[in-house]
């Protein structure tokens, strides 16, 4: 006899979410599809060899046409005080304020890179898997830039933290 799955509520899911503390980033585009960028947490390594990440993107966020066409993204993780930044990618903003707001250049794929970010990984988007909401991009880096000083923003429990090292 086969059980049915046990459903976990939405809301006890994103409450429990909210506890897994999370690098802020700001992910950005160019090409053929424009410029675009949002903010997330939901990136992660997937392997070194060769260097790929993953970055989650809902399907109807107003920046997923242009993910889509331009099969390239750059991963700018935020540093410690960029949390108005965070929130300005992570709202309604039109998209050319958002992009006004600091300063940016391009690496390879000619993805906006954040030049105040503590870390940049310039990728070509080299598969998509669709799950639930999101798709699943997996990323493979062409190019990375690091800043100098080790310093990092943190999302944990709903709240902005910085890193700062020691």
């Amino acid at each position: 006899m086969q059980q049915t799955p046990i459903a976990v509520p939405r809301s006890d899911y994103r409450d429990a979410m909210a506890r897994l503390g999370a690098a802020v980033n700001i992910i950005t585009t160019d090409g053929p599809g424009g410029r675009a960028g949002f903010t997330a947490s939901a990136v992660c390594s997937v392997t070194d060899e060769p260097p790929t990440l993953l970055v989650c993107l809902n399907r109807k966020a107003s920046v997923y046409a242009a993910f889509q066409a331009n099969g390239v993204l750059c991963v700018n993780v935020l540093a410690a005080g960029q949390q108005a930044l965070s929130a300005l990618f992570g709202g309604k903003t039109p998209m050319d304020e958002r992009f006004a707001a600091s300063r940016w250049s391009a690496l390879a794929t000619g993805a906006p890179v954040l030049e105040a970010a503590a870390v940049s990984f310039d990728c070509r988007v080299v598969r998509s898997t669709a799950v639930g909401t999101h798709d699943v991009l997996f990323c493979e880096a062409v190019a990375i830039r690091s800043a100098d000083k080790a310093q990092g923003l943190v999302y944990f429990d709903r709240r902005y933290h910085d890193l700062l090292a020691a």
